[in-house]
């Protein structure tokens, strides 16, 4: 019982971080593949943004339809994977804290 807890906290903090590495991963591939659009991202009127507006943006970006519109598999499988991580990861959290209840 106790190993199947554990495994449940430690997949809640995989899909977190996983959630994390999918950002940054469609940013570099945004950066390589597509760097047309990225200038999208990274600029505002011919000048580069903050580290936060960036950010910002990109957020924008993952939530439009205009990512899978580039037609680019490793960008869409990243996007996917930043969009269910947090779904999986409260799922496992909220499984184990059920578990830590029932326990009770």
């Amino acid at each position: 019982m106790i190993e199947i807890y554990l495994t449940l906290l430690v997949a809640g903090v995989v899909s977190f971080v996983l959630h994390f590495v999918a950002q940054y991963r469609v940013a570099s591939l945004l950066r390589h593949k597509h760097p047309q659009q990225w200038l999208i991202i990274a600029e505002e009127d011919g000048r580069p943004t903050t580290a936060w507006r960036t950010w910002l943006r990109l957020q924008l970006a993952l939530r439009s339809p205009v990512l899978p519109a580039l037609d680019d598999d490793g960008i869409t499988r990243w996007r996917r994977l930043w969009r269910y991580c947090p779904w999986v990861a409260w799922l496992c959290w909220f499984s184990a804290l059920a578990m830590q209840w029932a326990a009770r």
